[in-house]
């Protein structure tokens, strides 16, 4: 059994097909997913989704990649969101140093405020950080009392171990499915198993496999395959053992 960590199945992309994409993940053993938001006009309608069956799970979050559809009102929302829908983490926010035009000083903002509410409600953070490492690890470290998930990591080995020591795993995904990620294979191969946690970032960064078409949580055992490979194990313990990280994480046990 597998647990999607990060992935937008409220994206409109799934709309003509959740439940067929739903029951074909549940086929292959992927029954629980982590849906984190984008934006504030998105959380009704991620409220519905993970209405749809057991295992889907909500975290609301204003991503950096849309900061034209954010307004601080948004940010003085979400911790009502969280006390009425006690969701399992705040995400999807981080930064992005990689799309033009993002102004750098409102990211800054959006990302730390939702860092501090997190705080203040101890639960989880999903974080999207694109050639923003070092100043994310700077941001945490800021804040303090933090812990959450790094999602699609692309950072180094050495920005991996100070992640770790402040309480944050390694989100793995389609991207280690490519044989020219040979940097993420190595530190995939290395890395202390409790960290670790696999996602697809559906219907995004489609694996190997499946080049050119929309992703979706059904092509999660690709990613657990490959990673079994890379560190020699048995597929079922990368399965149990990366299940059982993000149900720590997120505070499902025992739900």
């Amino acid at each position: 059994m597998l647990f999607d960590s990060h992935c937008h199945f409220d994206a409109a992309e799934f709309d003509h097909d959740r439940a067929g994409a739903l029951a074909r993940a549940h086929a292959t053993g992927v029954t629980q997913q982590l849906i984190p938001a984008v934006d504030f006009s998105g959380w009704q309608k991620l409220r519905g989704v993970c209405a749809m069956a057991p295992g889907l799970h909500a975290a609301y979050g204003l991503h950096p990649m849309f900061l034209d559809r954010h307004r601080p009102e948004h940010l003085d929302a979400l911790p009502d969101w969280i006390e009425r829908e006690k969701p399992k983490a705040i995400g999807e926010c981080g930064l992005d140093f990689f799309v033009e035009g993002l102004d750098a000083t409102t990211q800054r903002m959006y990302f730390r405020r939702q860092l501090e509410i997190a705080k203040d409600f101890s639960l989880p953070v999903v974080v999207h950080a694109r050639r923003a490492v070092d100043e994310v690890i700077a941001t945490l470290r800021q804040v303090g009392g933090l812990h959450g998930v790094i999602h699609s990591y692309s950072g180094s080995e050495e920005q991996a171990q100070q992640l770790f020591k402040l309480g944050f795993h390694l989100g793995i995904g389609g991207p280690v499915t490519h044989e020219r990620a040979q940097r993420l294979r190595r530190i995939v191969t290395h890395m202390p198993i409790e960290w670790l946690l696999l996602e697809t970032d559906s219907p995004d960064q489609p694996g190997a496999q499946h080049r050119g078409e929309r992703n979706e949580p059904a092509y999660l055992p690709e990613v657990a395959a490959v990673v079994a490979q890379l560190r020699g194990e048995p597929v079922e313990n990368i399965a149990d053992a990366t299940r059982g990280n993000a149900e720590k994480l997120f505070g499902i046990v025992g739900d």
